[in-house]
């Protein structure tokens, strides 16, 4: 058996929080679209979509993407979701402010929900992310935003009141 280090074993637990946030829309009657797809034809697909890979241009102007956005007309909204997992120590909690910065600046969605668990995190990081995500709600244009940090069992719990 080969061993993993430990940036792929980072890489196949995030992709199976990708595979859960997937799998709670799809249970919720969303149909998952590769965003590429859906721009060059929207009118192809339903109103109850989870987009994947979503572009944006980053605090820095550099191309970045998020791993979702879920747009429905029966709920009337449209949620970008960011997805981190970090299970031991590691540089995620390190990029936090950058996630939050490109949450209130850079991402043109007013609602944005950020997906963040596996228990490594350093204490006080998410605490912090929670703060400010509850405390600034403006970008520099004035832009209402609505950032929810949540662990896994919070969107669980989310998406079970919010997705009926």
């Amino acid at each position: 058996m080969i061993e993993k280090n430990k940036g792929s074993q980072a890489n196949v637990s995030g992709k199976l929080l990708e595979r859960t946030v997937k799998e709670v829309f799809l249970s919720k009657g969303f149909q998952l679209v590769p965003y590429s797809e859906w721009k060059k034809n929207p009118e192809k697909f339903g109103n109850e979509l989870l987009l994947t890979r979503i572009p944006f241009v980053t605090i820095y102007k550099h191309p970045g993407h998020t791993e979702f956005l879920a747009v429905s007309q029966k709920y009337n909204f449209k949620i970008r979701i960011e997805c981190k997992w970090q299970q031991a120590a590691g540089s995620v909690d390190e990029k936090l402010p950058y996630l939050y910065l490109n949450c209130i600046e850079a991402m043109p969605e007013e609602k944005i929900i950020i997906i963040i668990d596996g228990g490594g995190p350093k204490r006080g990081s998410i605490e912090w992310l929670k703060n400010s995500a509850k405390q600034n709600r403006y970008n520099k244009t004035g832009i209402p935003k609505d950032i929810l940090v949540f662990s896994l069992t919070e969107f669980m719990a989310w998406s079970n009141k919010t997705l009926r």
